[in-house]
């Protein structure tokens, strides 16, 4: 028998929320903002800043689109290395080691982004630099996300998980509402001539020094119960943690890998795309005012994302994946459906936050993707699964949402329609996952 199937419950007993417990969450929760921050403001700048100062002007501006976000989905394509690498010690040696050393890895890349040299001093090179910063970035990030959600499962009580998780998450996510913030920031202070000569380079900057305040703060943070319980039984993982993985577990990969595909295509199709290429590019909403949605939909994401993890505990798995992703499938096609160039900027507001709210459902995919694994590999499984499936979906998912919505293609004139059409399908996908019974009990260890 593998220690695998000889460990204890897949979570803490239960027992009230302690001061202990809030100081981990806060703390773990803010440095996934500062770290999250870091990845998420490229993404932010790929029209406006990587794709005139980083290509050749002889390049068509659709091909210097297509390079901009290939770039950005590199990022994402490096990550399960990063992830397996980091998660095979994290399940070794302890996760706080790794979870603090993907803080500090995510820290140099951006700040060498901010200081970078573009095309017109370093030519080819310059977009050769940048497409390796964003690899080691996603490297980082492939350890943080993963390393983050078991790191809080692994201390929140079992009838606050759902809450610990969801909690977790939102700070997460608010990485992506500070990323607007500062970009509003230096829209207002900085001409658009400004921001292109050196003004894009602040967030970035600014986003390296986050990384070493979250080093720091991570030192403050201690080692999780569950691994502390099994490193003292000797029951740690004997063999290579992600070779157990795929040998034994595999319907909880198939299971991670479905709502991740949901997660993946929310967060980029939903709050990063959405701004700047359907809302200014093609409804020729002005910047500023993409980037105050942006700030809305971020927020509301926040607060959907504690909203449906404090769901978790009180009315169980299928339940409230069915209200969060249902929410998200009728809302995403509202909003797609209600834009119009002459809208009102209230009532864009209005409707891009319901959306926002309900895409915390995202929340649901690390409530079961962390239980999913026993304790002894959690780590590796959910890291290996989680950024395997994130890597192919974001690899495809920025193309295919440009082909969705070119009226010349399958969607003729509903084109408009793309984004929401793509979200709604993989958010009632996510929905019929929660029938799913691993994903409602999760892991549990084999009787006798």
């Amino acid at each position: 028998m593998s220690n695998s199937d000889m460990t204890a419950e897949w979570r803490p007993s239960a027992r009230p929320l302690n001061r202990k417990d809030l100081k981990t969450l806060v703390l773990s929760s803010l440095g996934g903002t500062l770290e999250f921050y870091d990845f998420v403001i490229y993404a932010l700048y790929v029209d406006l800043i990587v794709a005139p100062l980083f290509f050749p002007d002889s390049l068509s501006p659709f091909t210097k689109e297509l390079f901009a976000w290939g770039i950005f989905a590199a990022g994402y394509l490096i990550r399960p290395v990063g992830g397996i690498i980091m998660a095979h010690f994290g399940d070794k040696v302890g996760r706080k080691q790794m979870f603090t050393l993907s803080v500090a890895m995510m820290a140099l890349p951006t700040f060498i982004i901010g200081i970078l040299p573009t095309y017109s001093s370093i030519g080819m090179l310059a977009p050769i630099l940048l497409l390796l910063m964003r690899m080691l970035q996603g490297a980082a990030i492939g350890g943080e996300m993963p390393g983050a959600w078991v790191f809080i499962a692994e201390h929140t009580p079992k009838q606050r998980y759902g809450f610990g998780v969801g909690t977790l998450t939102s700070g997460i996510t608010g990485g992506i509402l500070l990323g607007f913030l500062i970009t509003i920031v230096i829209d207002m202070f900085f001409s658009r001539g400004e921001v292109l000569d050196f003004a894009w380079r602040i967030p970035f900057i600014i986003g390296g020094i986050f990384g070493v305040i979250s080093v720091y703060l991570r030192r403050f943070l201690s080692e999780t119960p569950i691994f502390k319980e099994l490193a003292a039984r000797k029951a740690l993982e004997k063999s290579i943690p992600v070779v157990s993985v795929i040998k034994n577990h595999k319907m909880a990969c198939l299971l991670v890998a479905l709502v991740t595909w949901s997660l993946s295509t929310t967060i980029m199709v939903g709050v990063l795309i959405t701004p700047g290429k359907i809302l200014g590019g093609m409804y020729h909403v002005q910047p500023i005012d993409c980037r105050v949605a942006g700030c809305v939909v971020a927020l509301m994401l926040t607060v959907g994302c504690i909203l449906f993890g404090w769901l978790e505990d009180k009315i169980g798995t299928t339940v409230n994946m069915m209200i969060a992703w249902g929410g998200l499938a009728v809302t995403s096609l509202y909003f797609y459906a209600s834009l119009t160039p002459d809208m009102s900027l209230s009532m864009l507001y209005f409707n891009y936050g319901l959306f926002g709210l309900f895409t915390g459902a995202i929340a649901t995919t690390p409530i079961v993707g962390t239980r999913a694994f026993p304790p002894s590999i959690r780590y590796s499984g959910l890291s290996f699964s989680y950024n395997l499936a994130y890597a192919v979906f974001s690899a495809i998912t920025p193309t295919l949402t440009l082909y969705l919505l070119n009226p010349n293609h399958i969607l003729g004139e509903y084109f408009y329609m793309g984004a929401g059409i793509y979200i709604s399908f993989v958010a009632i996908l996510a929905a019929l996952v929660g029938f799913w019974p691993l994903a409602k009990f999760g892991w549990r260890a084999k009787e006798a």
